[in-house]
Formats: C-alpha cells, structure tokens, sequence
C-alpha cells in the first residue's frame, strides 16, 4: 500500500491523505476545488486529482468510477463539458449525489478510483 498526501493542512487535522494506492487501484479522496463559479471549482478539483493520479503512475483514462457531491443538483450540468473533456474516450462508471459539503463555499466535490498499473 501507498499513501499520496497533497501536503495540504487537512490531511494530518481530519486524517486522511490525498489518495492511496492499494489493492490494485488508486483511491482518490473527494476533492474540492478554489473559485467562486462551480466551473472554476469543477476545474480546480480536476486539476488535483489529476496530480494525485499522475504520482500514483496513472491518468484519467485510467478511471473506472467517480463520484460527484454537489448541494445544488442544477450546478451539475454547466460541468458537463469540462468533464467530458476530462475523461473523453475512456468515461468512467459515474454517480452524482446531491448533498450538503464540509462548507458553503464549496459547489462541487469529486472522488475518483482508478485502475493502478502492476
């Protein structure tokens, strides 16, 4: 097993760590991004899971499922786009949840498991 962190001042605070490679697949922890607009934080979160894929020695295409949190449903569709191009020919099983985050600012957290390379 091996254990990604991010460094950020969460992980030692709540425990946890950014993703673990483990069991032949690479568990991303749910993610939220920075901005104001959902897209901004759609974006953000992408752009750090796709840091933690990248030190596990895997990419998106490499992504069997993903979860999506959002507390506003309606926020879901204008990320369509973004995350079609994320995932392109190679989309993942995916689950969207309409829930309340760790905090309001927060529009969109996103969870990924990827298939880890032997």
């Amino acid at each position: 097993m091996r254990r990604i962190s991010s460094g950020g001042p969460y992980e030692a605070k709540i425990g946890y760590c950014r993703a673990v490679v483990a069991g032949g697949f690479v568990h991303v922890a749910g993610t939220v991004g920075q901005g104001l607009s959902v897209t901004e934080q759609c974006k953000s979160a992408l752009d750090i899971i796709g840091q933690a894929l990248t030190q596990a020695g895997v990419s998106f295409a490499d992504v069997v499922r993903v979860t999506y949190y959002l507390p506003d449903r309606a926020d879901f569709e204008p990320c369509w786009p973004l995350l079609a191009a994320t995932f392109g020919a190679n989309p993942p099983a995916a689950t969207m949840i309409e829930c309340g985050l760790i905090d309001p600012k927060y529009r969109i957290e996103i969870e990924v498991t990827a298939l880890a390379k032997v």
